[in-house]
């Protein structure tokens, strides 16, 4: 513990006095901190103007990070039939019907995304309660609901980062891993804040991104300037 607490000091005092920085300087702030025995993730924190309690000021989406995240993602597929096999074909970790509702319900969830025919969508809805806290369940407006499975498949293991806002107006993602190239680590925040931006609701007045962090998995936060995040 004391080993432990002698890093996070240390990282502290690096970030101490430091705010709204950009989003290059930020990042090399975060790598040069990170002291972890594994490859910590990129962590963005974005602070909007909604409040997600009202229909018309809900912030959800899906954005396909440039260079990705770092991160296995095992996806598992309700299809039946040709579907079934084009997604076992595109690398899906689960396929299934019956049997995986089954699998799920007696506890067993093995996968990061969760991908649906609209035809299996009835069959979905009961898994509801388990699926819908954990963000898993499939949904037409994220592209977790369709009948191209190949290409949701192809997106979810490709970097796809889902994003869903908070009850507090904060939306939080893992957008890469602190072993990337800073420049990598920078278009991928750019590209992640760019999508939460277009994602803006019909209902949401006044400012809108009111506060967008930086932290690694174990380190502490900094801030970033605004106008450096948003330009692409």
């Amino acid at each position: 513990m004391a080993k432990f607490g002698k890093r996070t000091k240390a990282a502290r005092a690096q970030f101490e006095g430091k705010s709204a920085l950009t989003v290059e300087d930020a990042v090399k702030l975060i790598k040069t901190a990170a002291s972890a025995k594994f490859d910590e993730t990129l962590e963005i924190a974005m602070n909007l103007g909604v409040d997600p309690r009202h229909a018309d000021q809900m912030v959800r989406g899906v954005v396909a990070l440039p260079h990705g995240t770092g991160k296995v993602v095992r996806v598992a597929v309700f299809a039946r039939g040709a579907k079934a096999d084009e997604a076992r074909a595109a690398g899906a970790d689960i396929v299934g019907a019956e049997d995986l509702m089954e699998t799920i319900q007696s506890g067993k969830i093995e996968f990061d995304r969760c991908i649906a025919t609209p035809d299996l969508m009835p069959l979905v809805g009961r898994l509801g309660k388990i699926l819908g806290p954990r963000n898993l369940m499939p949904n037409p407006k994220v592209g977790t609901v369709t009948m191209d499975v190949k290409t949701a498949v192809a997106g979810a293991k490709g970097g796809e980062v889902q994003f869903k806002v908070e009850k507090a107006g904060v939306i939080h993602g893992g957008i890469g891993k602190i072993s990337f190239d800073d420049a990598k680590l920078a278009d991928n925040v750019r590209a992640f804040v760019d999508a939460v931006s277009k994602a803006k609701p019909a209902g949401a007045k006044g400012t809108y991104l009111k506060k967008i962090s930086l932290s690694s998995t174990m380190g502490p936060g900094v801030s970033l300037e605004l106008s450096s995040a948003t330009a692409r």
